[in-house]
Formats: structure tokens, sequence, C-alpha cells
């Protein structure tokens, strides 16, 4: 340990062994059993790993439904460019609001922010689901998607700060445990898109061989697609906000997290004295100076995470999404579905290898290296079938196979979680980050900064595809 001035209940040497107990530090000493404890901890990591999916569902829930929203903007002046737009303004809107609910993180409550962000969520999820039912004026549509999207990420941005800050503070297995809902939620929103689209097209009186081959629209289709999808989404962010309002009234939960739920300048009671710190005796903790100095020792992780999200955002949706198959027996509308998948899993696999201690890299200059190797798979998607405006002469792609494309998407998927996750991992880790020199009340500042730089990494892309865009 540091010189920190937090002091926490010991946890006898006969209990090493169990780490997320240790980490947590639920229950103390009495009145809990050491099973009972275990238990604890197990439910916490679960309801985290919901807290993690929800954190990027909205995300996931915009851009996968991008088939959807291009059919309702079909032959307007918003089509070509919509995808930047969407991926623009949700990023842009998360990166202030990132930015506000960064400093404010230590000025209210965690467990409200949370259930006030998962309740926004549903009714912005379920308003999208209702969409599906009516249509409008392409303009309408456009101006209402948008809405939507800056609605959806300032939730996301109350849900993403409280949510890190609590899990780092509980310990790193805990915060692997959100990273592994973020990526579990990515990979699950890919199946039930790809099987809502199945059953969309097996039901659909409009299929034609027409859209099959030439990449048109098939509006009925895509509809009954993204009304799955989005009834779906809202059902699970339900359970997770059942969920996580259950854990809350857990006794076990509250001896651990209250005194994050304690606001400034109140009293934090004496029963919480030597579980967690006292915010108050480090009073450089939470202060906009502090937050800087830890910004800036770790610089090289920050614009390693903001690069990562970058490269991806440039291309991703906004090039991919306009990949058509070469195969004219694959419906355009299914191969985009599982485009997501295969991006989203291959990001799935590189976050769960972080957890092996083989593969794991906490070396700073290396996984800065890895950020910007990435910057390859920008000319190698341009290179693919992409799909071009009707007033360009036609081009023949340079890579002319469904397999290797679905492959550079495997490819930028896996790296794109690997080195994000380690770099997330590594930031904030006191064991393998020498520039925290052991002060746990920072490990916090610098989770939720990763975050921030991950939300900057994504507006920077989505302002960067305008630009590669105007390549095709």
């Amino acid at each position: 340990m540091s010189d920190s001035s937090a002091k926490y209940r010991a946890i006898p040497s006969s209990e090493a062994y169990h780490s997320d107990v240790h980490e947590a530090g639920v229950g103390g000493d009495e009145p809990y059993s050491i099973s009972e404890r275990i238990h604890a901890a197990a439910r916490i990591k679960w309801t985290y790993f919901l807290l993690g999916c929800a954190i990027l569902l909205p995300f996931n829930a915009l851009f996968n439904a991008t088939s959807f929203f291009l059919s309702r903007l079909a032959g307007s002046q918003f089509y070509p460019t919509f995808s930047s737009y969407l991926s623009s303004v949700y990023t842009l809107t998360k990166l202030v609001c990132q930015f506000y609910c960064t400093i404010t993180s230590k000025q209210s409550s965690p467990s409200r922010r949370v259930s006030a962000s998962l309740f926004a969520m549903i009714i912005l999820v379920t308003s999208l689901c209702l969409s599906t039912l009516v249509r409008g004026a392409p303009s309408t549509f456009f101006t209402f998607s948008l809405l939507i999207a800056a609605c959806m990420a300032i939730a996301a941005s109350y849900l993403c700060t409280a949510v890190y800050g609590c899990a780092a503070f509980l310990g790193a297995s805990f915060l692997q445990a959100v990273l592994s809902g973020q990526a579990s939620i990515a990979v699950a929103v890919s199946v039930v898109q790809v099987t809502s689209s199945v059953i969309a097209l097996w039901g659909s009186k409009s299929v034609s061989a027409k859209a099959m081959i030439t990449g048109g629209r098939d509006e009925e289709a895509e509809e009954i697609a993204a009304r799955i999808f989005f009834g779906v989404s809202a059902v699970f962010l339900c359970i997770t906000l059942i969920a996580f309002t259950w854990l809350t009234r857990q006794s076990f939960y509250q001896s651990v997290i209250g005194a994050l739920e304690q606001h400034r300048g109140e009293r934090v009671p004496d029963e919480l004295t030597g579980l967690v710190a006292d915010e108050r005796r480090s009073p450089s903790t939470g202060t906009n100076s502090h937050v800087y100095q830890v910004f800036n020792k770790n610089l090289i992780f920050m614009f390693s995470i903001a690069y990562v999200f970058t490269v991806t955002l440039a291309v991703y949706p906004a090039v991919t999404a306009r990949v058509r198959p070469v195969n004219p027996r694959i419906h355009p509308l299914l191969f985009t579905a599982v485009h997501f998948l295969v991006m989203n899993t291959g990001g799935f696999v590189g976050q769960y290898s972080c957890s092996f201690s083989r593969l794991a890299v906490w070396s700073g200059k290396e996984i800065l290296a890895m950020s910007l190797l990435r910057t390859l798979f920008i000319p190698l998607l341009l290179l693919c079938n992409v799909n071009r405006p009707a007033a360009t002469a036609p081009v023949t792609p340079t890579i002319h196979s469904d397999i290797l494309f679905m492959i550079i998407m495997l490819t930028m998927g896996y790296t794109t979680g690997y080195v994000s996750t380690m770099a997330l991992l590594a930031v904030s880790s006191l064991e393998h980050n020498p520039r925290l020199k052991g002060r746990r009340e920072d490990v916090d500042v610098a989770a939720t900064l990763g975050g921030s730089c991950m939300i900057l990494g994504l507006a920077t892309g989505s302002l960067s595809s305008f630009g590669v865009q105007a390549m095709i």
C-alpha cells in the first residue's frame, strides 16, 4: 500500500485466496461467514456484469440498427452520411456529458445515477421500438433519430461514470466484470440482430431477387427486424434495473459501497469506518488539479485508449455497413447483420483474452505500439466491396472476397477489445502501473479518465468518418 490515508478492514490471512472478497471487502469480520461473503461478492460481480452490458447497449442498439435507419432515409439527402451524423451526435454528446459526470462524480449518489440512467434508457429504446410502427418524412425521422441518440448518450454517460467508479473502488475483478459485460452485450445484440433479420426475411413478403443482387433495401424486413431487436433490448434493460435495485437493498452491498453514497459534507457513519476510505481525508482527490495530474502521468495509456476507438469509429459502421456481399445469393440485410456479429465477437474474444496472464501486456509502450498499428485497418476496408454513390463510376474492389472481409472485421474487433481492455486494466492497476505510486484513491480517477478517453476516441473517430467516406 501507499501512503494513502485510507483505512480498510483486514481480511484474515486464511482467507487471502478469496481475492474477489478481499478486493470488495464484503462483510468484514461479522456478521457474515466466509461462504456468505463469497456468495455476496459473486452477486455483486454478476450485477456489475449486467451493468457493463447496459453501458454499451445504447451504442450497440443504435449502430446495429443502421439498416433500419437507412431504410427510412432511402432516396433522401441524409442517406449517404447518416451513419457519420449518428455516430458524431452520439459520441460528441457523450464526450461533453462524460466530462461533466466525471467532475461531479464525487458530488452525487452513484446508485441514484445508475437507476435514473437505466430508467431513461428503457423509455428511449421503447420509443425506437414504437418508431418502427410509424412512417414519416425522412427529415422528421432524421431529426428524431439524432435526438434519441443524444438523449441515450446522456443517459449512458451518467451510467458509465457511476459504474466505473464503483467497480474500480471494489477491485480489479469487478472492473473486469464490467468490461466483460460490455463485450458480451455487443455479441448478444449482434446475435439478436442476426436472428431478427433471419425471422424478418423469412416472413417478409417483399423480398425480391433484385433487392438481393443490387443491394437494394427491403423496408418490411428491416422494420420487423428492428422491432424485434429494440423490443428485446428494452426487456433486457428492465431486467438490469430490477437486478440493480435488488442489489442496492442488500445489507452486504450497502456495507461496502455505502461511503460512496454519501454527499460531500455529510458525516460517514462510524460503522463504515474501516470498511472504506473517507474521501474527505484526502483533500486532493476529486479536485480538478488532481484529476489533471493523474491524466498527465498516465498520458500514454489515455492516448492508446482514445486512438483505438478513433481508428475503429473512422470506418465502423460508416464504411463497413456500406460493404456489400460479392456473392449475389447473400441478402445485404443479413450480410450487414453478420458483419456486426463478427466484429463484436472479435471484440469479446479480445477482451476475454486479457484475463489470461500469458496474453496480458502491461507495458505502456507496447500498448501504444499496438494501438498505432491499427491504423492499417482504414485502407484495408476501403479496398473492399464498398457500395459507392450511383453517380460514381464503378470500381472493381481489390479485396473481392466476402470471407476475407469478415476476417478483417474479426481481426479489427479482436484488436479493439484486446488493446483497449489492456490499457484500461493497466492504467487502473496498482500492481502494474507504477505511475499510480500505490495510491488507491487514484484508482477510480484513473479508471474514469480511461473511460472518458474512450469516449473522446469514439467522438474523434466519428468525425473522422466524414473524411474517410469522402474518399469512397
